[in-house]
């Protein structure tokens, strides 16, 4: 079956072979056994059910929690050529038994279910009349009570396995699991430990940085003006400062969106969607935005604040890269971050345990930010993982900076705070120091301090920034309480005394994340208005890896546009033909770039023997659809004979429309449906694209009807 699953892999995904840890979980799925798979974001897990899901005879049902992610992973599904479906709170009760129906019929193979449908008995008696051969529980963590992200709704899949019908096979799936997780997890699923696949935590083309004592606005919006071409997040701590990093962006000409607990269900909805479709490349965003993204083309995720938890921070770090391409994660620390989250944490309705757990965690979250060591490392021994080689990557193995001496102005700031008794906090001590006028500074009589007016040469945020310094340096701490005051730590004395220098590096300046191949931003664009044309994301086209390796390979036929990454059959019969005269062009106008060398098929095919490499056929594919179209065939018996799904072959024929020929689509719709959409057209128009029509419309009306109509109307134009 592995053999099969293989065969599957590139067919439908354009992979010739599977990555670490996949084969494994495999293996033990094909052999019945129930298994656990723990595996970073962006390592494959989905394929790790979704490939039985086109083997097993049965229904693959995966529990996930995603619902905002459930449609999108279908669309990319169903763009891959395979069935599949979704059943949450986002259905009517006759959508969720018409989608039922249509699993019983073996429509659907492949169901995604929100684990709080589980609470229904309704919906519990619907699935055990379904043949399950396997059941997937993805962001498996969520069965922990120790986990970073536990949901109760979870607890109930461990009796639902009992419930169901044909014994399934159980996968449990994380990317962020300690060994005390893992074990609730085995526990729960009935999971024996030699069933446990751990690939490591690694993530090769992330590169990790912690920037310190910077102005996180400053760095900010030089980070942009580097790399505003790519995708990002920027994660913000509060609704209020998503909004002033927003608002900042936006005056700066920035495509940026915001997302946070404060807007409508509906404006959410827009924002996650425009981020999404690439018609904007910023989202700024409180921790609540990502869960359900699977958006592979994110460069960078920039942390404006220190999350509590590593677990919080390698997965909203991990949604950089998810296509394998080089992508940063940067964390942009400051000491009063500590603060804010020990506040919410001691606000919270936690028991006093789990509060002490958070704590914990939030300590070791505080000592990333301060270790000298690799960062990566640093995360991979929290998850306990073995292999702690440094990655030579990030802002600690890579770091060349010059430092310079700055004794001297720490020994000010030590000097002044221990004049003042460590009483106070950063804002009086920076006015004391740059010798402010302040009322307050009079009344305190700190105007007659020796060290009043010793920075006076400095701004008042230059001091402010060098304290912050100081402070991540743990040369300061500040004190708990509603207004923190600046102490002194025993690293300060030796400092003090002369017998320690205080260094500090120069500034780190943001740098372009990677230089694309002249030939990427025309893809790109292509794949935008592609993916508009089919109402997709622009990554279910074609990722990022895909378009680099269309740039590296330069395809100049659909068999060698197989051989890229990512570009699998129902792929090549849908996007090849305009990818492919995009590389044509671009051999035309860069006449140097022609390959050298043939491949050995190629020269074979020159030279026919025994009935082996005939020429190949240069037919569009598309042509070659409307040809058996043209000789009555159905779509059903063309999707049959050419091995590619229906809406490829509707697809098709549209593109063949679009080329001027004349293709009859009267079998196809429905005149009803034609009639209604002329009208939805006359009500909103044609220039925000289909989306608004299709929502002017009855469900039963799709986007084919909409596409045929909307074509003949151009045409009449």
């Amino acid at each position: 079956m592995l053999q099969e699953a293989k065969q599957r892999l590139k067919e439908h995904y354009g992979y010739d072979e599977f990555r670490d840890g996949q084969k494994e979980i495999l293996e033990k799925v094909f052999h019945n056994k129930n298994t656990m798979g723990v595996m970073p974001t962006g390592g494959g897990k989905s394929i790790c059910y979704q490939i039985p899901s086109l083997l097993f005879p049965g229904v693959t049902l995966v529990i996930s929690p995603l619902i905002s992610l459930m449609k999108d992973q279908v669309d990319e599904l169903q763009e891959a050529g395979i069935e599949a479906t979704f059943i949450n709170s986002s259905l009517s009760y006759e959508e969720v038994r018409e989608r039922i129906q249509g699993i019983r019929q073996g429509v659907y193979r492949l169901v995604y279910v929100a684990p709080e449908r589980l609470e229904s008995a309704v919906f519990l008696n619907m699935l055990q009349s379904l043949p399950v051969s396997l059941l997937a529980v993805d962001e498996a963590h969520c069965l922990s009570q120790w986990g970073h992200d536990f949901r109760p709704s979870y607890m109930r899949i461990p009796d639902l396995v009992s419930q169901l019908n044909g014994n399934p096979v159980v996968l449990a799936l994380t990317a962020t699991a300690t060994p005390e997780v893992s074990r609730d997890i085995s526990s729960a699923l009935a999971i024996n430990s030699e069933n446990v696949v751990q690939t490591g935590f690694a993530r090769e083309n992330l590169s990790f940085h912690v920037i310190k004592g910077m102005d996180r606005d400053i760095y900010i919006k030089d980070y942009i003006k580097q790399n505003g071409t790519h995708s990002g997040i920027i994660y913000a701590a509060t609704r209020k400062e998503v909004e002033r990093l927003h608002d900042q962006l936006s005056r700066l000409g920035v495509s940026v969106g915001k997302y946070h607990g404060g807007l409508t269900a509906d404006q959410r909805r827009d924002m996650q969607e425009s981020f999404v479709y690439d018609d904007t490349q910023v989202m700024v965003a409180t921790n609540a935005f990502g869960m359900g993204i699977n958006k592979s083309n994110v460069r960078f995720v920039i942390h404006a604040q220190m999350p509590r938890n590593i677990e919080s921070y390698y997965q909203e770090a991990g949604r950089a890269g998810r296509d394998g391409e080089p992508s940063e994660c940067i964390l942009l620390f400051t000491p009063q971050d500590i603060r804010i989250q020990q506040f919410l944490i001691e606000q919270s309705n936690m028991d006093e345990e789990r509060k002490e757990q958070e704590h914990a965690k939030l300590q070791a979250m505080v000592n990333y930010c301060h270790t000298e060591k690799c960062l990566q490392a640093y995360i991979l021994h929290y998850f306990g993982d073995e292999d702690t080689t440094a990655c030579g990557r990030c802002s600690e193995c890579a770091d060349d900076r010059e430092s310079v001496d700055v004794t001297r102005e720490a020994q000010m700031v030590f000097s002044c705070i221990k004049r003042m008794n460590e009483r106070f906090g950063k804002t009086m001590v920076t006015q004391v120091l740059v010798g402010s006028t302040n009322k307050k500074v009079k009344d305190f009589s700190f105007h007659k301090l020796s060290t009043y007016g010793l920075m006076k040469d400095r701004t008042q945020k230059e001091v402010s920034q060098f304290i912050d310094y100081l402070a991540a340096a743990q040369y300061l701490k500040m004190s708990g309480g509603t207004y923190p005051v600046l102490q002194l730590t025993e690293n300060v004395l030796p400092v003090l005394k002369g017998e320690t220098k205080v260094k500090k590096k120069q500034a780190r300046k943001p740098r372009v994340i990677s230089k694309q191949h002249p030939l990427f931003e025309t893809l790109r664009e292509l794949r935008l208005y592609l993916a508009k044309q089919h109402e997709v994301a622009p990554y279910m086209v074609f990722s990022d890896q895909t378009l680099n390796d269309i740039c590296a390979k330069l395809p100049e036929s659909e068999d060698e546009l197989l051989e890229v990454k990512g570009v699998g059959q129902a792929k090549v019969e849908t996007y090849g033909e305009p990818f492919l005269r995009a590389v044509f062009e671009y051999l035309d106008e860069h006449p140097e770039e022609k390959k050298r060398f043939k491949r050995a098929a190629a020269s074979v095919s020159e030279t026919p023997a025994d009935g082996i490499g005939v020429p190949k056929d240069k037919t569009p594919s598309y042509l070659k659809t409307l040809e058996l179209f043209e000789s009555g065939r159905t779509v059903e018996e063309i999707a049959e004979l050419r091995g590619i799904g229906e809406p490829t072959v509707k697809n098709h024929l549209l593109q063949a429309a679009d080329e001027g020929k004349d293709v009859n689509f009267n079998s196809l719709v429905d005149r009803e449906h034609l009639s209604m959409v002329e009208e939805a057209v006359d009500r909103v128009g044609l220039e925000d694209g289909l989306k608004p029509i299709k929502e002017a419309l009855p469900e039963e009306v799709d986007y084919f009807t909409i596409k045929v109509f909307v074509q003949d109307y151009l045409l009449r134009k």
